[in-house]
């Protein structure tokens, strides 16, 4: 067949612009498969780049909105294999308040915030500054850049949980990209509340860090144990199945892109089949005239189904290739010049993804140039040229 290779790139090149046009669909969907195959990959790999694996929740068993009293916090604390636990309370403030709340922001702990965010890596200076001063914040860069704000900087937040109206002084920031949260001390609120005449004795949640990743799911089951039977049963889970289940819609968004991915896979297919069959039908007299002149149907069949599959096979890898520089483009982009793109980084045409496109292009080259091969090498000679003529 390689000796037909000629052949084959004539008959390829005889209607140009049809060629270019069904290439360049061929690669631009195989290119649309290649990326959406990326998501699975990229959520979780994005999930993972929030998580850290010694890091655990603990929450109300009857659900988030659910608060936990706050001498729970001193017995998850005493639990073996705990280094340290903070409270977080969603606080609901509304910088303006006619936009409702758009930053989630939390009353929390100051003195454990470190130990239990050590891979945050947030400046000590900026932690001292946090312990020392009661109305301090400490903002994330996604909120600080959204907002416009600086360190420094003085904010009021007006509470549409709570009947207050806290002002702030920003202090430092929470050091990753992506992150919109706002800290401040609990104490404050607990205080601004008690001026109201109303006592605050519950948090929210409880976030503790565990001294080994081996000892994370026995660390949950004994906490589990510990409040069981108790006024406000617990409930468990790691950072990333936290973070995960608060994705969970993505999730289904996963799935239909995948159910879009293999809907996109076979309209390439009838893209390409509507090619071979337009082919086929302008040379049927041209095929005719080689079969009477000796070329036997089984190399007339290969030679039709190679022009198919060649064309398919060259541009999907096109495609393929220009999705792979363009996820290395975003990736190079995150870690350059443009960090905020944030999670863009995390979805990246592996080699895997690359192997499975082509395959998929050569498929679908077979799939589409078959049956047109096959109808044109069975058909008679004497019945083709009766048509022609």
């Amino acid at each position: 067949m390689t000796r037909f290779a000629p052949f084959i790139l004539r008959n390829l090149g005889r209607n140009k612009l049809r060629t270019f046009l069904t290439g360049a669909a061929i690669a631009l969907a195989i290119a649309l498969v290649c990326l959406l195959r990326t998501m699975p990959a990229g959520l979780d790999s994005f999930l993972n780049g929030l998580a850290a694996n010694t890091r655990i929740s603990i929450h109300n068993q009857a659900g988030l909105v659910y608060p936990l009293p706050y001498s729970y916090l001193q017995k998850v604390r005493s639990v073996p294999g705990v280094v340290e636990a903070v409270s977080w309370t969603w606080f609901g403030g509304a910088f303006e308040p006619e936009k409702g709340v758009s930053f989630p922001n939390f009353a929390v702990d100051p003195e454990p915030l470190g130990r239990v965010y050590e891979d945050h890596r947030i400046d000590p200076a900026a932690l001292d500054q946090f312990r020392r001063y009661r109305d301090g914040a400490l903002v994330g860069r996604a909120t600080l850049r959204a907002q416009g704000w600086k360190v420094g900087d003085l904010v009021t937040l007006q509470g549409t949980l709570y009947p207050v109206t806290l002002s702030f002084r920003i202090v430092g920031e929470i050091p990753r990209d992506q992150d919109p949260r706002f800290w401040f001390q609990r104490e404050y609120l607990a205080q601004a509340l008690l001026a109201r005449g109303t006592s605050f004795d519950q948090l929210g949640m409880i976030w503790a860090r565990v001294d080994d990743p081996d000892r994370v799911e026995g660390v949950m089951r004994e906490i589990e144990a510990l409040f069981r039977n108790s006024e406000a049963e617990t409930a468990c889970e790691t950072e990333k199945s936290f973070f995960g289940n608060m994705f969970g819609s993505l999730r289904g968004f996963v799935t239909v892109i995948l159910l879009v991915t293999a809907m996109v896979a076979l309209c390439i297919v009838f893209i390409a089949a509507n090619t071979a069959s337009m082919a086929v039908r302008e040379r049927v007299g041209e095929i005719a005239v080689l079969k009477a002149i000796g070329f036997r149907r089984r190399l007339v069949f290969g030679t039709l189904l190679a022009e198919a599959t060649l064309l398919a096979t060259v541009a999907g890898a096109a495609g393929a290739l220009g999705s792979l520089g363009l996820t290395l483009l975003l990736r190079y982009q995150v870690s350059g010049w443009s960090p905020q793109l944030g999670p863009l980084g995390a979805f990246v045409v592996t080699n895997a993804i690359l192997v499975e496109v082509l395959f998929l292009a050569f498929f679908i080259g077979i799939v589409s140039g078959w049956l047109p091969a096959l109808g044109a090498a069975r058909r008679s000679v004497t019945a083709t040229l009766r048509e022609v003529y």
